[in-house]
């Protein structure tokens, strides 16, 4: 066993992981149309990367018909998707895995192509992502809308939506659900100075911006229980026009603020990661979100972003953190804990294959064995 810390049992609320190699939720955008429900070749998908005691993160799906950004990214608000990712979660835990849905609603991070009625996305406040490209429901590259600002009566019903997406989680099988709040997100878009402009109980104080995040996450742990629920940041991410001019303030005050939840853990993205598909960001002298935020966060903390066998181990070895989640390379290792326990080779990733498609860079990628055999 060349990683002993790596590959240390864990316990993440009720469940007792064999390993701290989790699987990062990974938008992949190969759900059923026009049904978004996932399909038997997602099935497929999570079944190879299940391994006994340990946890998957289900990609991002979005809690209502307003919250999509991308084509073919599954949802979580109606029967047919419930149906569809019971068949993912019971293949999961065939496999012996745990597996949690992440939550999401993408606010600005959309196209009016893909909102009912062509109407334009919702945002704390009507600032356009600047310098960026979208792509619309058919395939076009323009530049993003100026969303519309939520009304302060509106934001309970979208409280809502995130609470029923839990509860129909928790219909689909699930083990728990992660809350996302990173990669310029909607809920970042509250949480961040230069996206809320609000003038109403939830814009302008740190506290008032942290309000979204806190509503969401005490909805959804009213339905699962605290200890079944992670919360997902970035906060020196800079994913989809995010990014706060001084981060430290609002973080800690955000990660203090959930500390008295009891929740399962907490899930950074570290910034040398961009989080969403773009480049690989390798800044210099990036601060690490797992180490200036260890000493404030009082439970299990994962963190992911660009980690090799060998930085996750000694994070792990070093106490920084307690879990992490790998994205890339296990989309091209299906069977990414065992290559890594025993030294095995990986297989290099093809980020052409990551977006939309079928099996080609998908269920295609083998396993070490099938390798050798090969």
């Amino acid at each position: 066993m060349n990683f002993p810390s790596l590959f240390s049992p864990l316990k993440i609320g009720p469940f007792q992981l064999k390993h701290r190699l989790v699987m990062a939720p990974l938008t992949r955008m190969r759900a059923a149309k026009p049904s978004l429900a996932p399909r038997p070749l997602n099935v497929e998908y999570y079944a190879q990367r299940a391994t006994p005691g340990g946890l998957i993160i289900a990609e991002a799906s979005p809690v209502m018909v307003t919250g999509f950004g991308s084509p073919g990214v599954p949802g979580i608000y109606t029967e047919q998707q419930i149906a569809g990712w019971r068949e993912v979660v019971d293949a999961v835990h065939a496999n012996g895995g745990v597996i949690l849905l992440q939550l999401w609603h993408v606010g600005r991070v959309s196209h009016s192509s893909f909102q009912p009625g062509g109407l334009l996305p919702v945002a704390p406040s009507a600032v356009a992502i600047p310098d960026l490209k979208t792509g619309t429901a058919d395939g076009k590259a323009v530049p993003y809308e100026t969303p519309r600002a939520l009304e302060t009566s509106e934001i309970p019903g979208v409280i809502d939506a995130y609470r029923e997406a839990a509860k129909n989680a928790l219909k689909a099988g699930f083990d728990g659900v992660e809350v996302h709040g990173a990669n310029g997100y909607l809920i970042e878009q509250f949480l961040q100075s230069h996206t809320n402009l609000r003038i109403d109980q939830y814009g302008g104080s740190i506290e008032n911006r942290t309000r979204f995040l806190m509503e969401v996450t005490k909805a959804v742990a009213e339905v699962w229980g605290a200890d079944r629920v992670g919360v997902r940041l970035s906060p020196y991410g800079v994913a989809n026009g995010s990014g706060e001019p001084d981060p430290m303030p609002l973080y800690t005050h955000a990660v203090q603020s959930l500390n008295p939840l009891g929740l399962a853990y907490l899930h950074f993205i570290e910034p040398r990661s961009s989080g969403a598909g773009r480049a690989e960001v390798n800044h210099q002298n990036v601060p690490s979100a797992m180490v200036l935020f260890r000493p404030i966060w009082k439970g299990v903390l994962i963190t992911a972003g660009g980690f090799t066998g060998e930085t996750a181990e000694a994070a792990i070895a070093a106490g920084h953190a307690d879990a992490i989640a790998f994205g890339r390379i296990f989309i091209s290792n299906p069977d990414l804990p065992r290559r890594l326990q025993r030294g095995y080779p990986l297989t290099p990733y093809n980020r052409a294959t990551f977006y939309g498609g079928e099996e080609k860079g998908y269920t295609d990628y083998p396993a070490h064995d099938e390798l050798e055999q090969a």
